[in-house]
């Protein structure tokens, strides 16, 4: 057997969009290379085959025992992954966290390593620049998702007195390609949620599927839902329902009784839309989606790539917010949603959807050729593959990697 690679992350039954990112892409990456084993060293709550749950960020050098176990596996490639507060305990400020994350990166330096960073904002603090610049410099090969991501490196370094680094490559959030259902499959998915026991709840849906934070912001679309509503069904003679179904991921969202919520219950008294809550992991993301006829992504946070993979999977149609740079990015480049950059601009764009069935068609073939070619999970476990063997090459060798050209 070859030498592994092996993942560093968090991982189920751990409820959070990195875990659930890690799990698929460990699946796609082991398909892509079935000489070698794919093995992950997650936090202490990971569990199953080949992974080591040895990541207790309480501990302030939680990498040591990772580090150790790296030592022990002699991996072929070690690919890390890295989110805003991913690593950090409760207590920690997110700067001291990074700070030991940083300090993982140089001890693992021995190593081939790819670091893909899953939050990148387009405008930076001066701290979060640094933060970036360091870890290019520690990491054979970084991962970004989008080329704006890395095209703003080169107007953000130079002013603070760097180069833009050189081992920058861009591969995009991996989507499943096996989530797609046929409209004949609806009623029955319907059915397994138990929507068809509740009453008033229309045939068609307009999905607003996320977990009920204020970055989400619930309340453009709730504060015009029941207007809209009215009007779609004067327009169209069809009766429409609003489902917010509320992914919960921990205890604290349970206890979640935010505007957003009181709007929609207020809606569902009057039998205008339905809540319905849901764990944030597993197949039920996928189905409370699947039976809407379009998703409603309104955000203000321009790192939502996790919420997209679900939608693109999908090939729902969906409308999302409007310059945020990442759901834009993915919006234009897919051709399969709408943007909206206001409340007015919403509503338009809900109508649209609501009110043009060929239109939802063809958004959706859109997100399917995309799907297939651009971001599906095979076609991404490749990218990482080519990744992987550039900082194996460059460790090798003793030299560094430059994929300045490739962009």
């Amino acid at each position: 057997m070859n030498d592994p690679i092996v993942l560093v992350s968090s991982y189920p039954p751990r409820v959070s969009e990195i875990a659930t990112f890690t799990e698929e892409a460990r699946a796609f990456i082991q398909k892509q290379n079935p000489d070698r084993e794919v093995l992950v060293i997650s936090h202490v709550d990971g569990r199953g085959d080949g992974v080591f749950p040895l990541i207790d960020p309480a501990r302030p050098r939680w990498w040591k025992p990772v580090l150790n176990k790296l030592d022990e596996l002699g991996p072929y490639v070690v690919h890390i992954q890295h989110d805003t507060g991913l690593y950090a305990s409760p207590d920690d400020p997110s700067d001291t966290a990074d700070e030991h994350f940083l300090d993982f990166l140089e001890a693992a330096r021995h190593f081939p390593l790819v670091v893909e960073p899953h939050t990148i904002h387009s405008q930076m603090h001066e701290k979060e620049a640094e933060f970036l610049y360091r870890t290019c410099r520690s990491a054979d090969v970084v991962i970004f998702k989008c080329h704006y991501q890395k095209w703003r490196l080169d107007w953000t370094f130079p002013g603070m007195g760097w180069r833009t680094p050189t081992n920058i490559t861009i591969i995009p959030q991996g989507v499943r390609p096996d989530r797609r259902y046929g409209v004949h499959e609806v009623p029955e998915i319907r059915r397994q949620l138990g929507l068809d026991r509740i009453p008033n709840l229309s045939p068609h849906l307009v999905g607003l599927i996320a977990c009920a934070h204020g970055n989400k912001r619930w309340d453009i679309m709730t504060g015009m839902w029941e207007q809209l509503r009215q009007e779609i069904h004067n327009r169209t003679g069809q009766e429409w329902s609003l489902l917010a179904a509320n992914a919960v991921n921990a205890p604290r969202d349970a206890a979640t009784t935010g505007p957003d919520l009181a709007t929609v219950r207020e809606l569902e008294s009057k039998g205008l839309a339905h809540y319905f809550e849901f764990a944030a992991s597993g197949d039920d993301y996928y189905r409370m989606m699947g039976v809407c006829d379009f998703i409603v992504l309104p955000s203000t946070d321009e790192s939502q790539s996790h919420m997209l993979t679900r939608i693109i999977a999908l090939n729902k149609p969906f409308i999302t917010s409007a310059p945020l740079a990442g759901l834009a990015t993915q919006t234009l480049e897919s051709g399969g949603g709408l943007l909206f950059a206001s409340a007015n601009m919403l509503r338009e764009a809900v109508l649209r959807l609501a009110c043009d069935e060929p239109l939802r068609l063809r958004l959706g073939n859109e997100l399917k050729a995309y799907l297939e070619n651009v971001v599906s999970w095979d076609v991404v476990a490749r990218q990482y593959g080519q990744a992987y063997a550039a900082a194996h090459e460059a460790k090798l060798c003793g030299s560094t990697v430059d994929l300045s050209q490739a962009y």
